[in-house]
């Protein structure tokens, strides 16, 4: 496995791995897959080294990817970003997670952030996980804030301080 930044041509397939989860599963709230145009325009928005797009790579083939981006808009909170993750079905449970995880926190460290955030579905027991392993401590969960799939869903936030 490999861990590098990502490209425009890994566009395609970190879209097609976002996707899959806005049709089947919680990692996102976004219930509409993500068009190219958008895709790109997100992608863009994350050149700066502040907000990085990172992808893993298994034999050549990117199969997971993981961003930081802005918290808030708003200029009071520029040190603290959020974290995403997300990897491709096939791939899950082989430590992709861990592994772009710890970039992560690696990079924010680096751009002199203060404190990455990840919000999660609190019925995720994996990335909960995952989360707790690379040193992040929950700070409380908001109930019945999301709705996905029929199902009404708690989300939990989590902090790492850097």
């Amino acid at each position: 496995m490999r861990i590098r930044d990502a490209l425009p041509s890994d566009l395609a397939t970190i879209s097609a791995i976002y996707n899959r989860e806005v049709e089947v599963g919680t990692a996102t709230f976004d219930t509409e897959p993500r068009s190219e145009a958008a895709q790109r325009e997100w992608f863009e928005a994350h050149q700066a080294p502040a907000h990085p797009v990172l992808v893993a790579e298994d034999d050549g083939r990117v199969v997971a990817w993981a961003s930081l981006s802005p918290w808030s808009e708003r200029a009071g909170y520029s040190r603290t970003v959020e974290g995403s993750l997300f990897v491709a079905a096939d791939h899950q449970g082989r430590g992709l997670g861990k592994a772009l995880t710890a970039a992560l926190v690696e990079r924010a460290r680096a751009a002199g952030h203060r404190v990455l955030i990840a919000r999660i579905e609190a019925a995720n027991e994996p990335s909960r996980t995952l989360l707790r392993r690379a040193g992040y401590r929950s700070v409380g969960v908001m109930h019945e804030v999301g709705e996905k799939l029929g199902r009404v869903l708690d989300v939990e936030i989590f902090e790492l301080l850097l």
